[in-house]
């Protein structure tokens, strides 16, 4: 359900309503339940409470009606799992008869519903209750498939860790040809960089985060020379495919996405021979900055196979 959900309208109401708190009384103070990983979310602080913790980790917002029956035993181990979490992630508790507004933007039609947030935009939902003994068991996939996004995630299980007198897992050791690829790209070097992740590729095809890695650097060392003014030229001169190229990486440096990959579509559609196949190369060099289920990827992935068939 990413980017289905509009909930600027929130946002909105929140940083219109909020007002500075105290050190230690907002959402993460030592007033709020579960060392802070637990709250009862309210329209006016959504901001505060939701949308910013989901930018360092993931928050489950737990949507639930006072006028009907809760889930008792799956609310009460949904905030055990939050409170001994250390903070790798958040649970937000909403009750939809009393914060109405919250309700109309996630389009709720039953409840108890679970929303995931990532980053302020919902990445997953379950509709209904989940058996509260698969609480534990969907709450660790999700993490596991955040974690390496969510650098956050990894530090709140270490808290977790400690304060259960539990030993923390053994970081595995770094790579030394990745470090050496990372080292450049610090420096600004991005054809060390480049040349440093192909290498790891030509020894290891199969190197998945080898060939993400490598995709981010040759984006960044286009995207470094990128000229907004590309986009102008390009609309003006619709049957130019490297202005059309270099307009998409303008538009992907500018955060535009569905704008790059919507201009590469076209670009296919209309083109034949060389031209398009240059055109398909550089959108799919474009989904693989993305996790492969990045709605937006998905769903120009389906635009390039009509395009193309």
């Amino acid at each position: 359900m990413a980017g289905a959900v509009d909930l600027s309208g929130l946002k909105a109401r929140a940083d219109a309503a909020n007002k500075p708190t105290p050190s230690g009384a907002g959402p993460g103070g030592p007033g709020a339940a579960g060392g802070g990983w637990v709250v009862e979310a309210t329209e006016q602080g959504f901001q505060n409470e939701v949308l910013e913790p989901s930018l360092q980790v993931p928050v489950v917002v737990e949507l639930w009606a006072s006028r009907y029956p809760r889930e008792e035993q799956l609310s009460a181990e949904l905030e055990r799992l939050a409170s001994t979490g250390g903070g790798a992630w958040r649970l937000a508790r909403v009750d939809i008869d009393t914060q109405p507004r919250v309700a109309q933007a996630f389009g709720v039609q039953q409840v108890p519903m679970l929303v995931v947030l990532v980053g302020g935009q919902p990445v997953d939902a379950v509709n209904g209750a989940i058996p509260d003994d698969r609480a534990a068991e969907w709450v660790r996939s999700l993490l596991d498939a955040l974690r390496e996004r969510m650098p956050a995630i990894a530090e709140g299980e270490r808290r977790a860790a400690e304060a259960t007198g539990e030993p923390a897992e053994q970081e595995e050791a770094e790579d030394p040809r990745f470090t050496a690829a990372e080292d450049a790209l610090e420096q600004g070097d991005y054809a060390a960089a480049e040349a440093a992740y192909q290498a790891i590729l030509d020894a290891e095809p199969a190197n998945e985060q080898a060939a993400a890695a490598l995709a981010q650097v040759k984006f960044l060392a286009r995207a470094e020379q990128a000229d907004p003014s590309a986009i102008e030229r390009a609309d003006a001169n619709p049957d130019d495919v490297d202005a059309q190229l270099a307009a998409a990486d303008a538009e992907m440096a500018a955060d535009r996405v569905e704008a790059a990959f919507g201009r590469l579509v076209n670009t296919v559609s209309r083109t034949g021979g060389e031209d398009r196949d240059r055109a398909r190369a550089h959108l799919v060099g474009l989904f693989e900055l993305f996790p492969a289920d990045d709605p937006r990827v998905s769903t120009a992935r389906r635009a390039l196979g009509r395009a193309l068939f």
